[in-house]
């Protein structure tokens, strides 16, 4: 991955976070994910004097620094005349291009898990299970400046990597990091702060053994969500036992597939234009036949003499009515090459083109994809008070 990570949280700290607020010119050491292909994006940080060397060609740093994000650059070497994007980070996009730590949650099921759990700007979310912090960008866009997320690693290498980046991103200020065994020692011991929180998201391999210490940390006058996002059906049965037993209600289990919805132009063909079409055919055949002939006749005639001799009995002929139809044309005027092609066949036709008639269409993908994981989600009512603290004056 080439980004230059020199200074980089310091940067980050001053520019602000692009997860957060959009920027429209790229600055200086600021993130850029250069998009190569659909399968390969690339995140930089554009310094002056170094470059981005790519299979498409050498792309210079000076050249991306104050452009537009979504700006197409041209390769900077004499030999390679390939582009790249420029292009504004979004979790979606990071999704693709960051070092793969663990399974990644993708955008059909982030979206899904954020609309269940009513996570919105100012919400407070745990999220057990930090990974490769994929989905913790997501959160961290939907809660904003005024949200608050704690997210727990208890793999000590992948938490660094991940407290790094978060750091690098400028998310440090919505984002706590946090070391731990959540499922052991409970999300206190790893926290020093008061969650408080509304919605859970766990990414764990047992997130049975952290539901009991979750009572701790939720909040008790809200509504509290919980989504639990497990690979195997063995997981979700024992995970759901332990939603049971500490009191969540309304248990569901849901698998989402999706597939791409594609709109496009098809070009409108009517039975006149075929009619039309069969014409031209007919007509470049009786070109084809008029060549063929006269090479046949220019292959006979050997001699001058011999050929002026022939075309004077041909011409007589022609005259007496008596003269065959490749005779015939010989003497027919030119037939100039037909330019009609009513469907583009032939020439390349880009969609949309004009000089043709266009419907829009839509065409869905044969394929259904799944599945990333099973999406346990439960929901715990807020505590009904005593009548002892019924009565207590409010504050």
């Amino acid at each position: 991955m080439d980004v230059d990570k020199s200074d980089s949280t310091d940067a980050s700290a001053d520019m602000g976070s692009p997860f957060l607020e959009f920027k429209t010119s790229i600055p200086e050491n600021g993130l850029v994910l250069a998009w190569l292909t659909r399968d390969n994006t690339k995140p930089i940080r554009p310094q002056k004097g170094s470059a981005l060397h790519t299979r498409f060609g050498s792309f210079q740093h000076n050249s991306m620094i104050s452009s537009k994000y979504g700006t197409q650059l041209a390769s900077s070497s004499s030999t390679q005349a390939g582009f790249i994007h420029l292009l504004h980070p979004t979790p979606e996009l990071w999704s693709m291009s960051l070092p793969h730590r663990t399974q990644i949650v993708y955008t059909p099921d982030a979206s899904y898990i954020v609309q269940r759990l009513r996570i919105r700007p100012g919400s407070r979310v745990i999220e057990a299970g930090t990974g490769s912090a994929s989905f913790t960008h997501a959160l961290a866009r939907t809660v904003g400046k005024n949200g608050r997320i704690w997210t727990f690693e208890f793999h000590e290498p992948r938490y660094g990597i991940a407290k790094k980046e978060i750091e690098e991103h400028g998310l440090d200020s919505v984002v706590k990091c946090s070391h731990g065994d959540v499922c052991k020692d409970g999300f206190i011991s790893a926290c020093d702060e008061n969650l408080d929180a509304s919605a859970v998201f766990l990414d764990l391999p047992s997130p049975w053994l952290a539901i009991p210490h979750l009572k701790t940390v939720i909040s008790k006058k809200k509504i509290v969500r919980i989504c639990c996002f497990s690979p195997c059906m063995e997981q979700v049965q024992r995970t759901i036992e332990a939603l049971q037993k500490e009191g969540w209600l309304d248990i569901e289990m849901v698998e989402v597939s999706c597939k791409r919805w594609e709109a496009r132009k098809e070009m409108i063909r009517k039975p006149e234009d075929a009619i039309e079409r069969l014409r031209d055919i007919k007509r470049r055949r009786n070109e084809g036949l008029r060549k063929r002939n006269e090479r046949i006749l220019s292959h006979e005639q050997n001699e001058e003499t011999a050929g002026l001799k022939r075309k004077a009995e041909v011409s007589e002929a022609v005259e007496d009515g008596a003269a065959t139809p490749a005779e015939k044309l010989i003497f027919d005027k030119p037939f100039l090459p037909s330019e009609y092609n009513p469907w583009g066949r032939g020439k390349r036709v880009h969609e949309g083109e004009d000089g043709y008639e266009w419907k829009d269409v839509s065409k869905v993908e044969a394929e259904l994809k799944s599945h990333t994981s099973y999406l346990t989600f439960a929901y715990l009512p807020p505590l009904v008070p005593n009548k002892e603290e019924m009565l207590l004056p409010s504050r």
